[in-house]
């Protein structure tokens, strides 16, 4: 009988604990409402107690999962998206009452669409993130760009807000490079992009160079 009963005492578990982890998603979604849910909140002015981690993750082509289940609601996304910052290493989900960390694959944000804008210091590179954020080029909004897996690769972000930052889609990044020119940097020819009077460096012109031949 005890044998027979121990699958149920399994399932029963597992059904507590779904449901805990429920009504904490719940008793989130409800903080961030009441921050206001419109546009970035102002995660900078709180510090409220840390709560711990939650099983949320961000995947590397800006997927948001929940339990390992997609959260398939893009209001919800956008909803969570704004209470998001950054706390050195780790990413954090912000209300006035709590911060739960969440795991981020590569990036929060994907650069999704690129224009051009005139600016007081010249033209200025704009881009419109995957929830939809416009993020203005330069100082604040700069650009990098790290090594990618193979020779001569390389892999472009835009910083955001609060730490977080987009990776320009290769669509994206293939636009940014036809924009491209070779500049002087602490007096070595670079090949980079400008944005008003930034230049972001992306790679030696001599590197550029041999990947031509």
């Amino acid at each position: 009988m005890g044998e027979q009963e121990r699958p149920q005492g399994r399932a029963e578990e597992r059904e507590a604990s779904a449901g805990a982890a429920s009504g904490r998603l719940d008793a989130l979604m409800a903080a961030v409402k009441a921050t206001g849910g419109r546009g970035p909140a102002p995660v900078e002015r709180w510090n409220p107690p840390d709560c711990g981690d939650m099983d949320m993750r961000i995947a590397a082509d800006g997927t948001w999962f929940y339990m390992g289940t997609p959260i398939g609601r893009p209001a919800l996304v956008r909803l969570f998206a704004s209470v998001l910052t950054r706390e050195d290493e780790r990413y954090v989900l912000k209300t006035p009452v709590e911060k739960i960390g969440i795991r981020v694959d590569d990036t929060p944000f994907l650069a999704v669409e690129m224009a051009v804008d005139a600016g007081e210091g010249g033209a200025e590179l704009v881009f419109r993130t995957n929830l939809d954020d416009l993020v203005r080029c330069g100082p604040g909004h700069d650009l990098r760009f790290v090594p990618g897996e193979g020779e001569g690769e390389v892999r472009p972000y835009v910083h955001v807000r609060h730490g977080l930052e987009a990776r320009l889609t290769r669509a994206v990044f293939l636009d940014l490079v036809e924009r491209g020119e070779v500049r002087e940097a602490d007096g070595i020819p670079m090949f980079g992009v400008a944005s008003g009077a930034a230049f972001y460096p992306m790679m030696p012109a001599s590197a550029l160079d041999l990947a031509g031949q």
